[in-house]
């Protein structure tokens, strides 16, 4: 199975030569398609300097600006769908997502149409230095989520995820319009609608290692406002 990782950047130049080196030593088969918003560190460039190294592993897109997360992975995701990738990916580029669990990800993707690296099923959590208004903050976000929009895996607000191309193929990409963080409750509700089957691998959930979060205000509100608006967007996909 070949996977395509989707990395959208922002500032990741610390970061990604260390993640780029951890992927590409697992046993599994992995490209990466990083999706570059101009970051001022330079970190396309290093992209670019990465992908001379790895030829054929690596795919650089480069954008003007800083556009948001949801549009970088839909870009990213019509990319990997052309390029012929067997499974799609998303994950950080800061190491809050544990590069080795992509092994067990690509176990369970042969018997669901996705598989979530996940902080709330047995076994999976949060960093253990998080204070505890933080981890009850994203532990209510999720729950907020989850009950609003009817889902049962554990994890929808989560961003690590590997799909099945049939499941990838079958997403209405174009619809989607959330541009936040809330981009990925939006992707798990439509992936229920549709009828996609998840299985949830518990991953241990770490602050990242360098740099600065891009998590806002604004991108909370968005989100907290968003879930009620999803619920109207695809009553056309609603099974009665």
């Amino acid at each position: 199975m070949q996977i395509t990782i989707i990395l959208p950047t922002f500032n990741e130049a610390e970061n990604l030569p260390k993640l780029v080196s951890a992927l590409f030593s697992l046993p599994v088969a992995v490209n990466l398609l990083v999706v570059d918003d101009n970051s001022p560190d330079g970190t396309g460039e290093i992209a670019e300097k990465l992908a001379r190294e790895h030829p054929g592993r690596i795919k650089v897109l480069h954008r003007p600006g800083k556009l948001g997360l949801g549009t970088a992975y839909i870009m990213g995701f019509k990319q990997a769908l052309a390029d012929g990738a067997d499974a799609i990916g998303q994950m950080d580029s800061d190491f809050s997502h544990p590069p080795e669990k992509l092994v067990e990800m690509a176990a369970a993707l042969e018997r669901a149409d996705v598989a979530i690296g996940s902080r709330y099923v047995a076994g999976g959590s949060l960093d253990k230095d998080w204070p505890l208004w933080r981890k009850g903050l994203s532990a209510w976000g999720n729950f907020y989520a989850r009950t609003i929009l009817g889902l049962k895996q554990r994890d929808v607000t989560g961003g690590f995820r590997l799909w099945s191309r049939k499941a990838m193929e079958g997403l209405p990409l174009e619809r989607i319009r959330s541009n936040g963080y809330i981009f990925q409750v939006e992707i798990s509700y439509l992936s229920k609608l549709l009828g996609f089957t998840f299985k949830e691998v518990p991953i241990y959930f770490a602050e990242r290692r360098l740099g600065k979060s891009k998590m806002s205000f604004r991108i909370q509100l968005e989100a907290a406002v968003r879930v009620w608006q999803l619920r109207g967007m695809y009553r056309d996909l609603e099974k009665h």
